[in-house]
């Protein structure tokens, strides 16, 4: 009888096991957004007129479309892109759907070009000078950089920062970004005035700006930042940044602390990752906050820098794409042993 009770539960717990999987499949879009409607004064809305097509066809402006796929790392070559969706391009479409996690189908399906229209980092997903090294989702730069100290100095620009939220509430905000990351690494970092010497340097510019990275107006590219050990994170003056949703009424407010956020992660030598609720994840909508560090993104900064100590895992950084091997992921496993040794002692 025993015996029998003990078959009986373990075919229970095993049909659980298989209809809730500890891995959930992503979302096939980032959950906060769809773009195809987007105000028509983002940067790349013109290609919303590509919606549907795939090899074969030619359109005029897809050349532009070339140059994106081009920017963030997608296609190798910038010469003679013409507007025909070539061989070239839909291999560039294809790693993209890839990297992103979208449906992998090689066309400009929906899902691919409201994707394509959001607003991002401007740090390139497969980087076309330097190869990133690809670890389970989360990503690392060439030769996995990083620090070395174990306090790292920020300071702001003196010249170049925006006036329309205090220099007091920018300070907090990454003063919180800072502590994210902190909290999950043994790296402490400090504020001073010095912006020359400070390891990191922070600042707003609009347009060309000297780093061979020109910013491209409002819903573009939102920000970007260097590999360890440069230290340089610059924001785009031209968006509309906001701490406070609630004080903000422009529909293309773009939250702050979510992109501050993000760009340390780079600053800190993460590349981006493939899933979308993950930080290092490279877009993010207008009026979306996303300030939360996920099993991914802890996991890859753990293996440049090793744990914090006094790290503590938190339900917040569970993800759909993270479950698979969160802390307790395999409790199902453990508990059917439990009740196997129980059961063969009573027998």
């Amino acid at each position: 009888m025993f015996r029998g009770l003990c078959y009986i539960i373990f075919f229970f717990l095993c049909l659980i096991q298989h209809v809730f999987p500890a891995r959930i499949l992503p979302p096939i879009s980032p959950p906060e957004i769809n773009v195809t409607n987007l105000l028509e004064n983002n940067t790349w809305h013109d290609f919303s007129k590509f919606i549907d097509t795939g090899k074969g066809a030619k359109f005029p402006g897809m050349s532009e479309l070339k140059k994106y796929f081009y920017r963030f790392g997608y296609m190798e070559s910038f010469d003679n892109f013409t507007d025909e969706f070539d061989e070239t391009l839909e291999t560039a479409v294809l790693s993209y759907q890839q990297k992103l996690g979208l449906p992998v189908s090689g066309k400009l399906d929906s899902n691919t070009i409201n994707q394509i229209m959001l607003p991002r980092c401007g740090v390139s997903d497969t980087d076309k000078d330097h190869k990133i090294h690809m670890h389970k989702h989360y990503a690392f730069f060439n030769g996995e950089p990083r620090w070395h100290q174990k306090t790292l100095t920020y300071a702001f620009s003196t010249s170049h920062m925006i006036d329309y939220i205090s220099y007091s509430q920018i300070q907090g905000v990454f003063q919180r970004s800072f502590a994210r990351w902190a909290s999950t690494i043994p790296v402490n970092f400090t504020e001073v005035d010095d912006y020359r010497k400070a390891d990191i340097k922070i600042a707003f510019y609009q347009g060309d700006h000297g780093d061979g990275e020109a910013f491209d107006g409002v819903l573009g590219v939102l920000a970007h930042a260097f590999s360890p050990e440069n230290g340089r994170l610059h924001l785009d003056k031209t968006e509309t940044w906001a701490i406070d949703f609630k004080t903000s009424g422009s529909n293309v407010a773009i939250d702050l602390e979510s992109v501050a956020t993000h760009e340390i992660g780079h600053i800190l030598g993460l590349a981006h990752s493939s899933v979308n609720e993950a930080i290092m994840y490279p877009s993010l909508g207008p009026r979306t906050r996303k300030v939360d560090l996920k099993i991914d993104d802890v996991k890859g900064i753990q293996m440049l820098y090793g744990s914090n100590p006094n790290f503590k895992y938190t339900p917040s950084m569970e993800s759909d794409i993270s479950s698979g091997y969160r802390p307790g992921g395999r409790w199902v496993k453990w508990v059917t042993m439990l009740l196997l040794v129980i059961v063969g002692f009573l027998v």
